[in-house]
């Protein structure tokens, strides 16, 4: 535990001892524990977290096992249904100590998820007494209330979730060194949703393992569960090849040219910022962000001497620069995911009025999405400082878009960057080779009437 902070080692600690405090009282000799429940539900949790510790059996899956330690909560809101806090509290530990832990140090890992389980679990179970829980399950000869219990039950997934959340951002901010508020925030609005599931799985759980048809038909309650774990991690992991694709392709054209390092990723911020603005769903989001970053992609098919000539370009050359588009859409054309960004690589520079490259599309013409990105590009093209251009400050850049909008961009556009940046504001960034600008390439002031092109060398 050397490299954890001292804050952080003391935080576990009282978690570890809060922990033991909770499960005593089912170590008493003598304590009325239903140990055969504690023992099948304790071992069932350890063995849904073992195939995600066991890489072979994870390959033999498919190269997939989903199963985190969130993935199989229902099995401890049941206990908690089922079993007395001190009880329900036991349940945790074996699955917590055996589950996978991907970073070092692994041991306070797994003590620390052990402790923040089994509290969590205490308070749930804790919670579920206090509200009748226990006495709706156990109904007599009949089956459970199973209206009686709803209560119950998401309260104790409730309080399972808020335990949890706040330990989380305790060690967080112990951990991280992070104020408390930032270290709490977003964590609860992220985790009731999937808690509140878990919930009505675990109450499932409970029902059936109190019906007429014991345990094993608790057991079918985790089929489902389980799927929807792989489908999520599926998703997951096929977002975060996504992710993978797009920064291999943007690091490339970060080496070829120089200009566009770190402008790729403000674009796609900029474009998000519009898209949002005029009321685009979260899953056009992703893509408008992506049409944003990739649309300079076709500079990989540009000859790195023109990229970088230093003075003026032949007429020939500036030919050449206006064929990215073309070459960036070709490059892209396969990438099924990219959707409508594809469109917007292709067409980020067309104008309103026609003028544009490479078809010369005009109005309603030109893709949505390709007008969205020609705002962004243009506007961070114009507050960032390079060796050959200083950068307009953001008022400045404003005007020019809005004195360009209806000819050059789609005022909806532009107005709609304009209420982005009065409500979350914008940061002018420098790129790396402001400070060592090459002495034979002359300082390129943008003239005060005109846009300023995405690149000097795309001027027509």
């Amino acid at each position: 535990m050397n490299d954890i902070p001292r804050a952080a080692r003391v935080y576990i600690g009282c978690a570890l001892l809060g922990a033991g405090a909770c499960v005593l009282p089912a170590l008493r000799p003598g304590a009325a524990v239903p140990w055969s429940t504690v023992l099948l539900l304790a071992g069932l949790y350890a063995l849904c977290e073992l195939p995600a510790r066991c890489r072979l059996v994870g390959r033999a899956l498919g190269g997939s096992v989903p199963m985190g330690v969130g993935s199989f909560f229902p099995v401890l809101l049941a206990a908690a249904l089922l079993l007395p806090p001190a009880a329900a509290a036991l349940v945790a530990l074996p699955g917590s100590l055996v589950a996978r832990v991907d970073r070092p140090p692994v041991a306070p890992r797994r003590a620390w998820r052990a402790a923040s389980t089994a509290l969590a679990v205490w308070g749930a179970a804790r919670t579920a007494v206090l509200l009748g829980g226990p006495a709706a399950l156990d109904h007599g000869p009949a089956a459970p209330d199973l209206p009686r219990a709803l209560l119950p039950a998401g309260a104790a997934a409730l309080a399972f979730c808020l335990a949890l959340t706040a330990l989380d951002g305790g060690i967080r901010a112990t951990a991280d060194g992070l104020p408390l508020r930032t270290a709490w925030r977003g964590l609860l609005g992220r985790a009731l949703a999937p808690h509140t599931v878990h919930g009505l799985a675990g109450l499932m759980m409970a029902v059936l393992w109190r019906s007429a048809y014991g345990p094993l038909a608790a057991l079918f309650v985790l089929l489902p569960m389980y799927i929807s774990c792989w489908v999520f991690a599926q998703y997951h992991r096929e977002r975060a090849a996504h992710q993978a694709t797009i920064r291999a392709l943007v690091q490339a054209v970060d080496i070829k040219d120089h200009y566009t390092r770190g402008h790729s990723e403000r674009v796609g911020h900029a474009s998000v910022l519009i898209a949002r603005e005029l009321g685009m769903p979260e899953d056009r989001l992703d893509v408008v962000r992506f049409a944003g970053i990739l649309h300079d992609v076709g500079k990989l098919g540009v000859p790195t001497r023109v990229l970088r000539k230093d003075g003026p370009l032949t007429a020939e050359e500036r030919r050449i620069i206006e064929l990215h588009p073309e070459y960036g859409h070709e490059m892209v054309r396969g990438i099924g995911f990219l959707g409508e960004a594809r469109s917007a690589i292709l067409h980020h520079h067309e104008r309103m009025d026609g003028n544009g490259y490479p078809y010369g599309l005009q109005g309603e013409q030109i893709p949505e999405f390709a007008r969205v990105v020609a705002v962004a590009d243009a506007f961070d093209a114009m507050t960032s400082t390079r060796s050959y251009s200083r950068a307009r400050p953001v008022p400045t850049a404003v005007a020019e878009l809005q004195r360009c909008a209806g000819t050059h961009f789609d005022p909806r556009m532009v107005a709609a960057l304009v209420r982005a940046l009065d409500r979350h504001g914008w940061q002018p960034a420098t790129t790396a080779d402001e400070t060592s600008p090459s002495p034979s390439r002359p300082e390129q002031v943008p003239p005060p009437r005109g846009p300023l092109p995405t690149h000097p060398r795309e001027r027509t």
